[in-house]
Parts: C-alpha cells; structure tokens; sequence
C-alpha cells in the first residue's frame, strides 16, 4: 500500500508552546494541576501524567492551597483565573496566543457596547473560556440558535479558532438575515487551521481512503474528518495505530493520512508504518 502525508498537519505552534510549557513548569514544580486537559489527545496528556502532571475538571478539585496550576491551551475564565488566585496557588499560562487574540477582542467589542456572538460549538473548552470574558456573551453553533439573537442590536461577530471558513461564512451568512442595527465582524479563526484543512481535502480527493488521526473529543481533529468525509466517503476518524482495522484497506492501494493540530508526530509515523507494512 502507497501512503501519503498531508504537508500540513500534526502539532500546530500552539500545542507545541503549551506541551513545553507544561514540561519545563514540570521540571520545576512538584505538584502542577492542569485545568482541564492541556490538549485534546489522549496520548499526550497520559505521558504527561506520568510525569506528573494532575488534571482536575474545576479548581474545587485542588485542595492544596500550593502548587503550581497550568492554563490549558484552550484558555480559562476570568472567574477561574480569580479563583485559583485566591486558593493562594501559582498560575502558569499555556494559552494559545490566537486563543488570547479571542478573548481580547471579544472582551473589547463588549466594552463598546457590542452583544458579542460567538460562532462555535457551547461544549467547547475554548468557546467557554472566550464566554467567561464578559457578560452576555451568545453562542451560535447552528442555524437554529440564530433565532435567539436579540434584534435590533450592535452585533459584535467572532469564530472559535478551529472552526472552518465556509461554516464561517455560513453562519454569518444567516445573522445578516436576522436584522440587527450595526454588525462588527472580526475574522479569528486560525490560519494554520485553514491551511491544514485545505491540505487535508485536496488530499483526500486523491486517495482511495483517507485516515484523520486525533482525538475523538479534538475540536480541530473533528473539524477534519467532517471536511474530508464531504469529499471522500472513506474517511475515518482514528485517535492512534491501535484502532487501525486492517478490513478498511482492504481492496484499496492509496491511503492518505492527515492528523488534528494536537496529534504528536509519534502517532502519525506509527499509524503511517502499520499501514505501509500492510
């Protein structure tokens, strides 16, 4: 079997800065607290936690009241940063910098007046994050919740990071339709996202099966799949090698493989060797 890799994927330079952020913080410290996940891939935060890295769903969760606790790449609240800052413990920030681009811009459009709205998905630890900057803040992950925004009002428009540009444009597409009194749009999605999934799909054209390697719960990751699915049906999403069952090949000579922004290059090069043994 023949396997291309598509030219952009793997760890993007956010996840790399928050995975050696977290490393050096760990060299440091005897006890690191992770709010939440550092990054969405399974994998990586189980090496970490064998270096001793604790993840925890909510600050209650720490009873220390020292140590050190890191901000996942996906951002924190302003309520949990005061949170952790009055349990009297160390605060070490991993959040991707366009992640903090969000929050800015997000928190500066309701400072003039704006209804901020946010197109992306509610569960996200992301999108939480960037709702915790202020007051009011909606979200709109499909056409339907573009029935809730309040008319008549100066809409202040931004996207999760991850998401893609014609889901993008859709979305706005709709809130136009809405009614509003002015509308402020501000384009934050993630450039390395964008070229990633353009690489993905023109690859996924080419091939007889395309693989999207990543986190099942990576925003990013299934991001890919959905793009590469429109355009080839075999397509399937897999977190590492393990879940590989050889029956998807068969018949097929020409795979293609793709991987979320925090999938480590080790889970690419085994998937792309089990295959190639084939």
């Amino acid at each position: 079997m023949k396997v291309i890799i598509a030219e952009r994927c793997g760890f993007c330079p956010g996840v790399t800065n928050a995975i050696k952020i977290a490393e050096s913080t760990l060299e440091k410290n005897h006890t690191v607290f992770s709010l939440g996940e550092i990054i969405h891939n399974k994998d990586v935060v189980s090496r970490l936690a064998g270096k001793g890295l604790k993840t925890v769903k909510d600050i209650d969760e720490i009873s220390d009241n020292s140590g050190t606790v890191l901000i996942r790449s996906h951002g924190a609240t302003n309520e949990q940063i005061k949170k952790i800052r009055q349990k009297g413990l160390e605060i070490v920030d991993a959040t991707c910098i366009l992640v903090k681009r969000l929050q800015k811009i997000a928190k500066s459009m309701y400072d003039d007046g704006y209804t901020v709205v946010i197109i992306g998905d509610k569960g996200h630890p992301e999108v939480q994050a960037v709702v915790g900057q202020a007051d009011g803040i909606i979200v709109v992950g499909n056409e339907g919740d573009i029935l809730n925004l309040p008319r008549d009002k100066k809409l202040g428009i931004v996207c999760q990071t991850t998401q893609s540009p014609e889901h993008f444009a859709r979305m706005l597409a709709e809130i136009v339709k809405n009614g509003f009194t002015e509308l402020k749009v501000v384009d934050t999605l993630c450039n390395e996202a964008k070229k990633r999934q353009t690489c993905a799909v023109e690859l996924c054209r080419q091939v007889d099966v395309m693989f999207v390697l990543g986190g099942l719960h990576s925003a990013n990751t299934r991001k890919l799949a959905e793009l590469c699915k429109k355009h080839n049906p075999n397509t399937f999403h897999l977190q590492n090698a393990d879940e590989l069952d050889i029956r998807i090949v068969f018949g097929k000579s020409l795979a293609g493989v793709t991987a979320g922004a925090s999938t480590p290059k080790w889970v690419i090069d085994e998937f792309v060797e089990r295959l190639l043994k084939l």
